[in-house]
């Protein structure tokens, strides 16, 4: 029993009581100014337990009070000598719940005292004659009194040895737990090493060797560091140490790389990807972009995993609030589905939802806890609808803050042309995609509050040039090649063709059919109505390589293989690089030398990167340098961005590096003359 229901209990059986006491004084005629007492005492502790008002402890003192005040007004009286029995049984039996021995110690010594009273006042004032009779019910009455003490004190004594043997079980594993989790995360911590190592070897050969095998080294790098990354977020969530970082992030940007993520990982998948951005979602938020890549990931392995057939929606919109907004993000896919037990479990943070249905799919099964975990810890809420067999949508809403209200998509003044789609729904062979399609179409007209045609046969295009002008015409590369001739000849007519193909498709030469990957969303179909073309920002420029040519680096890490594979990462940029194996080789070399940027490893024998790091704050300082320095380590826990920024690095990136996230905070610490582009007009 529960401690609220505990506290009812005695509150009605107090209130029974009290009520009897009332009825006892009419009838029998005692005192009337308790009448009052009593009424006003039954709504205090009722209004004591209906306001919550103190602690369990002190209500209870206050209970038991009034109950003992009942008892003695009642056993004071000469006609309720043998009645005081009852009454103390019902309140030893009431106050037992409450498991406090010393409760059932007052009892007893209360009845004692008014039992002594009751027999001296009958025996020297009311000169009541003591018969054998008179003693064998007194003694009766005692020894029933007496065996409901014993009774509860040992039953008192019992549940509270219960209640210590199970704390103390309780508390065994906890500590198990926390050993187990400290397992985790340290080994999660040790394995960034050497998939750093295999990771960073793995790009730099690729740049030379050019194999199917170092792809899928690749791979299997990316998905064992995600793995990783996964262990470590799970146990900071179940240890309750998940810590939330702030920086602002462009919604755009986050959908693009949310695209590219799941090319990368859908490679060997031939599933449809449509993804539906609200233009009119501010541009930049402030929030903590890693967890929603996370959210992002998550969501979408989980997607790709339980669907064999179909595709994937994305949705992202927000709703506006005092606060910012909510930014909404849904992932609906048409794969096998989850059960409401599935859901209830997964929704309580379970390590998996079935175990059996995560066996036959790969993965380790804490996707969707992790989700849970990050959008609570952000103060937003999940929401899971499904059904067996017939797909599933989880929607995600998040409170951002707004830096920048202006929409995320806007058409120029002079884009807003006739647009038109062309997919032919036959297709699609799962009837959910071909909806997906439509309702991306029907939401990106409406937030660019311009007209947008949707075609799914070739005839309807002709029909719909007689009525109204059509500009741009949008369609996949299936609609494309089953009659490239007439769509050629319509680009040599003036109309701009775009066609949404496969990477490594291209158009014929001189068609002047302009090709972009994959999938076709929003963002890629706004650049190309505003005639900025449509791959910058949603994929880099063809030719355009980022560089800090002639940036000084020096690379800090006691494990020499990190300093091959930083080294080899680092001089592709352009990069003078030089290296130290110690915090302290560290601070030597730059107080003989100087560097623009120090890459300053944490966890170090002698001497800590951040010692070191300061160390050289102090020369840098002193000779009027200012020397960019990021952590690099492989000390990813949630808040170790945060802990390193307030130390007083100048960047975080996470071991194993990660080229787009490096290249964003390079671009974020480096003064902009440091920063170039080869290829770039």
């Amino acid at each position: 029993m529960d401690n609220n229901r505990k506290e009812r209990m005695m509150i009605m059986i107090i209130t029974v009581s009290a009520i009897g006491n009332i009825v006892a004084d009419i009838v029998a005629g005692w005192e009337a100014w308790v009448i009052p007492i009593v009424a006003i005492g039954i709504i205090g502790i009722w209004w004591l337990h209906l306001t919550q008002k103190s602690d369990l402890v002190t209500r209870t003192n206050v209970y038991f009070v009034y109950a003992a005040f009942l008892v003695f007004f009642h056993g004071i009286h000469n006609i309720s000598y043998f009645d005081v029995s009852i009454i103390v049984l019902i309140l030893m039996a009431t106050f037992m719940v409450v498991d406090r021995a010393s409760l059932l110690n007052i009892i007893l010594a209360e009845y004692i005292v008014i039992m002594t009273f009751q027999f001296v006042s009958l025996y020297l004032h009311e000169h009541t004659e003591v018969t054998q009779v008179f003693i064998i019910r007194t003694v009766l009455h005692y020894g029933v009194v007496l065996c409901m003490y014993s009774l509860g004190r040992i039953l008192v004594s019992s549940r509270l040895n219960s209640e210590k043997k199970l704390e103390e079980w309780r508390e065994a594993v906890r500590a198990n737990n926390h050993d187990m989790e400290d397992f985790l995360s340290n080994i999660s911590h040790e394995l960034r090493t050497p998939v750093n190592v295999i990771s960073g070897m793995t790009t730099i050969m690729q740049k030379d060797v050019d194999r199917e095998e170092l792809v899928s080294i690749k791979d299997a790098c990316i998905r064992l560091a995600h793995q990783i990354e996964d262990i470590q977020d799970y146990t900071e969530i179940k240890r309750g140490e998940l810590y939330l970082d702030d920086e602002n992030y462009m919604v755009i940007s986050l959908i693009n790389d949310v695209v590219a993520n799941y090319k990368a990982s859908n490679r060997m998948n031939e599933l449809e990807l449509v993804v539906d951005i609200s233009p009119e979602t501010p541009t930049m938020l402030r929030g903590d972009i890693e967890k929603l890549h996370k959210l992002f990931r998550n969501l979408l392995d989980n997607a790709i995993k339980f669907t064999k057939r179909g595709g994937i929606y994305i949705k992202v919109f927000s709703v506006p609030h005092e606060y910012g907004i909510n930014l909404v993000i849904e992932v609906t896919d048409t794969g096998i589905g989850m059960t409401r037990a599935d859901m209830a479990r997964v929704s309580k943070g379970m390590y998996q939802a079935n175990k059996k249905r995560n066996r036959s799919t790969g993965g380790i099964g804490i996707g969707l806890p992790i989700v849970y975990g990050f959008v609570h810890k952000m103060g937003g809420f999940v929401n899971i609808s499904s059904s067996k067999g017939h797909g599933t949508t989880v929607r995600i809403s998040i409170p951002q803050q707004v830096v920048d209200l202006t929409p995320c998509l806007d058409l120029k003044d002079n884009a807003n042309e006739g647009i038109a789609i062309y997919i032919k729904p036959e297709k699609f062979k799962v009837p959910e995609v071909r909806e997906f399609y439509n309702t991306m179409a029907v939401n990106l007209a409406n937030g660019l509050k311009t007209p947008l045609y949707s075609i799914g046969e070739k005839k309807q295009i002709d029909r719909l040039n007689e009525e109204t002008k059509i500009s741009y015409l949008f369609m996949g590369q299936e609609e494309y090649e089953n009659d490239r001739a007439y769509f050629n000849e319509m680009s040599k007519k003036g109309y701009r063709i775009v066609v949404s193909a496969n990477d490594g498709y291209t158009s014929e030469p001189g068609s002047g059919v302009t090709v972009i990957p994959k999938p076709l969303y929003a963002f890629p179909v706004v650049r190309i109505l505003n005639g900025e073309g449509a791959t910058e920002g949603y994929q880099a420029d063809e030719g355009v390589v980022l560089k800090f040519t002639g940036l000084r680096a020096l690379i800090v890490d006691d494990e020499p293989m990190n300093l091959v594979v930083a080294t080899g990462l680092l001089k592709d940029y352009g990069i003078i690089v030089d290296t130290a194996d110690s915090g302290k080789e560290a601070v030597q070399k730059y107080e003989n030398g100087d560097y623009d940027v120090i890459y300053m490893d944490h966890m170090m024998p002698e001497m800590d990167g951040v010692e070191a790091m300061k160390l050289i704050r102090q020369t840098a300082l002193a000779s009027h340098r200012n020397p960019v320095i990021i952590a690099l380590t492989a000390n990813a826990l949630s808040g170790a961005r945060e802990m390193f920024m307030k130390e007083g690095f100048d960047g975080f990136v996470a071991k194993p590096i990660n080229i787009a996230e490096f290249e964003r905070v390079m671009k974020n610490v480096l003064p902009e003359e440091m920063i170039h582009y080869e290829g770039r007009a």
